[in-house]
């Protein structure tokens, strides 16, 4: 199983005493399960032939019942916490493995695929020992010990049971896989018609102008009709299976009660048994049709769990981004602080494209304290020239310099000291004011913090609140403008010799945006800035058209 089994392994080899705990609950409710009978029956035959009953059987009896289910009980609580932890392994590896991949990668990952990896399939594999590899374990040893009480008490109830098991177990897995199919369309259907009803309301009208009600009508009675039939199905299969299994239960006991009262010696040979027995037997009987159901249930959850780790697994064997930890290809904080004259920002020749479309192949320079725009038409590379110098991609020819090392080979610990990355919109973290601005991060003094926020004019406005800085953010504490002076202050709280700027004004009115192009002014001395703008920007200089390759 890969990467999934590794961390499984891991998991049990760190909670030896829980997994010990395991092995004793199981065997435990496996082997006391067989007493009661066996006591029921000692109960009934001294009582038969006329005996005095002990009191002590009669105690010990429900103190096997009780114990019994005591057992049963740790089984499932122990399997539930390990599952818990199998869970958290599981989910903290895939997160560190997330935080690994590249850029390029994260964007061919599909959101909705993603999620249905950390979700249902490490739920899958959690069921797997809940309700799976375990669970199946002890069903089965309870079939065997069942079956091997019978043959000492019965024989030929025994022979019966061997030749009937078989057919019941197939006759199960019929039974579920017809429901699971059945519950499988009916989610379909209600799914569509859970998409059919915000899909009316939000196209609503241009439904009543091309009078299309009544078709939107019948489309989602469709639907409802489709989950109907399918719920048919599955309370059909759900309906018929109980009876069966009583029926074939009763009739065992029947045929078996029968032929032990039969007087042919032969038959007696393989059949015959006291009272007790039998009454040992039907309870054994009535016990051994529970586990064969389980185990095709058992039997479905650990295919669904081996589908959910081969997902997990090719999730988790995705190519990651180079670190660059090994000094001689990493960059130093010196080399970042070469000469004034070297530049800061330099494209040499890159190209670049998405699968076989090639959409950038520039060259341009940006010295130190220039401050320059980049403008051009959606598609022509300009977003993609800020994932180079991000490092998040990487030139498939051609070099990204940032004081003429290489950005891709720039430590992430040094990334946020070199350059500040402001976007079109705020993204709040859960904290405070002073959190939003250091992104926790503990190296930014309250100096620095009330710095940033000096320059870009909320210093007052943060004052004015209840706790200043120390204020929870929400998403009403401030205004759209407000809210992006705040994504400067962040950016500028670590002092970065470089900031980037990706279409800011984008979504503000023009009054906000003069307030903010005068805070950005002023963030902006001494250093370098690059814009991304569709519209000429006068406040940021030097304009650089990128044109988009054809």
């Amino acid at each position: 199983s890969g990467y999934v089994g590794r961390i499984i392994l891991h998991t049990v080899t760190g909670h030896a005493l829980l997994l010990a705990g395991i092995v004793i609950s199981v065997v435990g409710a496996v082997v006391l399960a067989l007493l009661p009978p066996l006591i029921l029956g000692n109960i009934v035959d001294t009582l038969t032939i006329g005996k005095t009953l002990p009191f002590q059987m009669v105690v010990l009896y429900f103190a096997m019942l009780a114990l019994t289910g005591v057992m049963e009980s740790a089984r499932e609580c122990l399997l539930t916490v390990f599952g818990q932890k199998i869970t958290h392994a599981v989910r903290s590896s895939l997160m560190e493995k997330l935080i690994k991949l590249p850029a390029d990668e994260l964007n061919r990952q599909e959101p909705g695929n993603l999620v249905s990896r950390f979700v249902g399939d490490v739920d899958t594999v959690e069921n797997l020992f809940t309700s799976g590899i375990i669970s199946m374990f002890a069903d089965a040893c309870k079939i065997i010990s069942i079956l091997v009480v019978i043959w000492v008490k019965n024989m030929g109830l025994a022979i019966v049971l061997l030749l009937l098991l078989p057919v019941l177990f197939v006759f199960t897995r019929y039974v579920q896989k017809n429901m699971l199919i059945s519950q499988l369309e009916n989610r379909r259907a209600v799914g569509r018609a859970s998409g059919h009803v915000p899909e009316t309301l939000h196209n609503i009208r241009t439904i009543h102008c091309l009078m299309k009600e009544h078709y939107m009508e019948e489309k989602y009675d469709e639907y409802i009709g489709q989950s109907y039939a399918a719920m048919e199905k599955t309370n059909f299969y759900d309906a018929v299976y109980s009876p069966v299994i009583l029926i074939l239960n009763a009739i065992v006991v029947a045929v078996v009660m029968l032929l032990s009262a039969s007087g042919n010696a032969n038959v007696l040979m393989f059949f015959g048994m006291s009272a007790g027995t039998a009454v040992a037997v039907i309870n054994y009987i009535s016990e051994i049709f529970s586990p064969v159901e389980s185990l095709g249930m058992e039997i479905q959850t650990i295919q669904s769990a081996l589908a959910g780790i081969k997902r997990i697994n090719e999730f988790l064997a995705l190519t990651e981004k180079n670190t660059y930890n090994d000094k001689s290809n990493c960059t130093s904080d010196e080399q970042l602080k070469e000469s004034e004259t070297q530049p800061v920002v330099e494209l040499k020749n890159v190209t670049f494209g998405y699968d076989e479309h090639v959409v950038l192949d520039n060259v341009s320079f940006v010295k130190k304290g220039e401050q320059a725009t980049l403008t051009g038409r959606t598609g022509a590379g300009k977003s993609t020239i800020f994932k180079f110098l991000l490092g998040l991609y990487e030139p498939q020819s051609g070099s990204v310099l940032i004081n003429g090392t290489p950005a891709r080979m720039i430590d992430d610990s040094q990334k946020r000291r070199l350059f500040g990355y402001v976007e079109q919109s705020f993204h709040m973290v859960p904290g405070t004011v002073k959190d939003q601005i250091t992104l926790f991060d503990e190296s930014i003094s309250d100096e620095q913090v009330k710095a940033a926020a000096t320059l870009t004019g909320l210093h007052d406005t943060i004052m004015k609140l209840e706790k200043g800085y120390d204020t929870i953010c929400t998403p009403w504490l401030f205004s759209q403008g407000q809210w992006q002076l705040l994504s400067i202050a962040r950016a500028a709280a670590a002092q970065p010799e470089l900031l980037l700027l990706d279409e800011i004004t984008a979504n503000l009115d023009a009054k906000t945006e003069k307030t903010v192009l005068q805070a950005l002014k002023r963030v902006s001395q001494d250093r370098t800035v690059l814009s991304i703008s569709h519209r000429t920007m006068a406040e940021t200089g030097r304009i650089i058209t990128i044109q988009p390759n054809k």
